[in-house]
């Protein structure tokens, strides 16, 4: 677990300059960060997680033919009546890949699996559980409708028509949907790559002995499963000692091998904090400090050679709060998704919340039901920002405005799910 010298998470000396609020910070954010260009094809199966580079268009129909929705009785819409009163003569069968060969005539209907081809002449389906066979007769319940179950050909996609537009972040669905119109390959763009490291002699890796006054890097750990989930290509640069020649070494090394280069701690002003005057020195910084809790000291620029900075806080949860509300957002930009508005939700709070006026908090929270019985949230304790078990329990940030002060419980509070992502 990371506890870099930020415990106020507080910036030093430069606290005259008034920090950016977090809507600002992120806007600054995405209006900086552009996409990265490249692009490749990848097999239909192996895109998952990958970012369309084009849209991508059907090449047949979906569904490519008329087909039954139920297991039931294929007839023309018209013999409805007579098929509740004097019943259908039953002629043939319509099976998923072996059709009716035939025309269904008045009077007459066909036996029809769910899927299976509409026979020519028929237009509606009543399904086997409204039907009484005896024999070669079909007599079927009152009440049905012209066209009932019965999916049209093409009433999904249209061949030519898009199937996938460029931007999409693939989920399994759409593995599928691109499979259903004959896709085998897709255009995709590269992915990006994130080089990441932590910065302090306190900190060992696993594996190491823990030293006395030491603290085994947790904040590698959670980065890494961040990053992966976002589909990035991950480089774990390790632990980086206090130094200044060390510091400036590893940024030179990420810089000429990612589009992006994450830290964690060494973004506050203390003694042994080289991260900041090494940023000077090798790049840009746009901004350090914004007006959140936890998170605080967030530094945020970019290097000589073109990569992208982001220097995150050293304690555990400032760096998943931070990765979430910043990071995330660039690293979706960069990678080309078109992504839709955070999902965000009001509900009431169930416990009372601590907070001071003049920052943004981001309290972790468990969406739960409330006494009557709709969605509510309630903390989960403690909101140190090194209690890393807290995002563990947590499935959601309980945000609350920087003017605002204690939450009394029954409050309505904006909340923010976590997406799988944290």
């Amino acid at each position: 677990m990371n506890h870099k010298t930020d415990p106020h998470d507080c910036c030093g000396p430069d606290d005259d300059v008034k920090p950016l609020s977090v809507d600002q910070a992120l806007q600054r954010i995405v209006g900086l960060v552009e996409p990265l260009a490249g692009q490749e094809r990848v097999a239909t199966r192996a895109a998952l997680g990958r970012v369309l580079a084009s849209d991508v268009n059907a090449v047949v129909d979906v569904p490519p033919y008329t087909n039954s929705a139920m297991d039931g009785f294929a007839l023309r819409g018209d013999d409805l009546d007579l098929a509740a009163s004097d019943g259908l003569r039953l002629i043939g069968e319509s099976f998923a890949g072996h059709p009716f060969a035939g025309t269904v005539g008045a009077g007459e209907c066909v036996r029809i699996m769910t899927g299976a081809v509409m026979p020519d002449g028929a237009d509606t389906v009543v399904m086997q559980e409204a039907t009484n066979v005896d024999g070669d007769t079909v007599h079927a319940a009152p009440g049905g409708k012209h066209g009932m179950n019965v999916r049209q050909a093409g009433e999904d996609l249209r061949a030519g028509g898009i199937a996938l537009t460029a931007g999409t972040r693939l989920k399994p669905v759409d593995i599928g949907l691109l499979a259903s119109v004959g896709i085998a390959e897709v255009p995709v763009w590269r992915r990006i790559r994130v080089a990441f490291f932590s910065t302090g002699d306190e900190l060992c890796s696993i594996g190491e002995p823990l030293r006395e006054g030491c603290l085994f890097d947790s904040n590698r750990y959670t980065l890494y499963g961040m990053l992966t989930r976002l589909g990035a290509e991950v480089i774990d640069l390790g632990v980086i000692r206090d130094t200044r020649e060390a510091i400036e070494q590893a940024f030179r090394d990420a810089a000429a091998m990612a589009d992006v280069v994450i830290t964690s701690g060494g973004v506050s002003v203390g003694e042994a904090d080289f991260v900041k005057e090494t940023l000077d020195r090798l790049g840009g910084i746009d901004f350090w400090r914004i007006a959140m809790k936890p998170g605080k000291p967030l530094a945020f620029g970019r290097l000589d050679e073109g990569a992208y900075f982001f220097g995150l806080p050293g304690n555990p949860v400032s760096v998943m709060v931070t990765f979430y509300q910043f990071v995330q957002p660039a690293l979706r930009r960069l990678a080309g998704e078109q992504s839709g508005p955070e999902l965000w939700l009001r509900a009431p709070c169930l416990t009372r919340l601590k907070k001071s006026p003049g920052r943004t908090e981001f309290q972790r929270g468990v969406l739960t039901t409330g006494p009557d019985g709709q969605l509510a949230v309630q903390t989960t304790g403690a909101q140190g920002s090194g209690v890393l078990h807290s995002m563990s329990i947590a499935d959601c940030f309980i945000r609350l405005p920087e003017d605002s002060g204690d939450v009394e419980p029954g409050t309505v509070v904006d909340v923010q799910p976590f997406n799988g992502i944290v």
